[in-house]
């Protein structure tokens, strides 16, 4: 497999809340993470950070390799795991009080792919030309959306778009969604940040994923059409290609 992870501060924010990584074991077993701090400077990215290293930290320690029952249960554990290392940060602190991230993180091998998410942090799979969702986002408008109270136009724009239902490190009882998909070689998946999705369509990102661009650079294209619409926001993107060719292009 190959994998790429991409943040960029934006055009707007003064820092980065965002934090990624990819890691793969020596059974070319890969761990992909990406987290969207909440909670302002120095609060936020502290969230993104700790969650991040939190999973990486669990990962390492990991000798056995996975199949798809036991990848849903360790995903479970960690990101709850996770949670309960931000919330303890957050009360030996009192300056960080209330911060928390989005996460969306994911077991991939050659022939599943297993993705846990809390928050509005997304993932896609890519094959046969077609991006697909596989995630359902964890916010105010997305419920009202399903609900049938507003349309996916009137969301767009909507006032309270950014009001999130779920995050890690804001509850002690976390409810993290995980699911397992079948994949074959030269499938793709796609983990991104809001920072991405508000801002380039489902169309543009079919494209980009369709085009004959190197993994990075797709990653770079992306982040470009994001700033390009404004970038209010920070942009995380990683991608993994389950191939034959075993290692990461590299990350950012």
């Amino acid at each position: 497999m190959q994998a790429i992870a991409l943040t960029d501060q934006g055009q707007v924010r003064a820092y980065n809340e965002d934090s990624t990584k990819v890691v793969h074991n020596s059974l070319n077993e890969y761990l992909v993470i990406v987290a969207d701090g909440m909670g302002g400077h120095q609060a936020g990215d502290v969230a993104s950070a700790l969650a991040v290293e939190s999973m990486e930290m669990s990962w390492e320690e990991e000798k056995a390799g996975f199949r798809p029952g036991r990848a849903e249960a360790w995903l479970l554990h960690t990101i709850r795991k996770a949670n309960e290392t931000i919330l303890a940060f957050s009360k030996e602190k009192p300056e960080y009080s209330g911060m928390g991230t989005t996460l969306v993180a994911a077991i991939c091998t050659n022939e599943f792919i297993t993705i846990g998410h809390v928050g509005d942090s997304r993932a896609y799979l890519f094959g046969d030309r077609v991006l697909d969702q596989k995630t359902s986002d964890h916010s105010l408008v997305n419920e009202l959306v399903k609900s049938g109270q507003l349309s996916e136009e009137e969301a767009e724009d909507h006032p309270r778009k950014n009001v999130l239902l779920r995050a890690i490190g804001t509850d002690e009882n976390v409810k993290v969604d995980v699911h397992t998909f079948e994949w074959d070689e030269k499938q793709s998946a796609l983990f991104c940040s809001d920072g991405l999705t508000n801002k380039v369509s489902d169309r543009e990102l079919e494209d980009v994923m369709n085009s004959d661009r190197s993994l990075h650079e797709k990653g770079t294209e992306l982040i470009r059409l994001a700033n390009e619409a404004g970038g209010e926001d920070n942009i995380t993107v990683a991608i993994i290609e389950n191939s034959s060719t075993s290692g990461s292009e590299g990350s950012c």
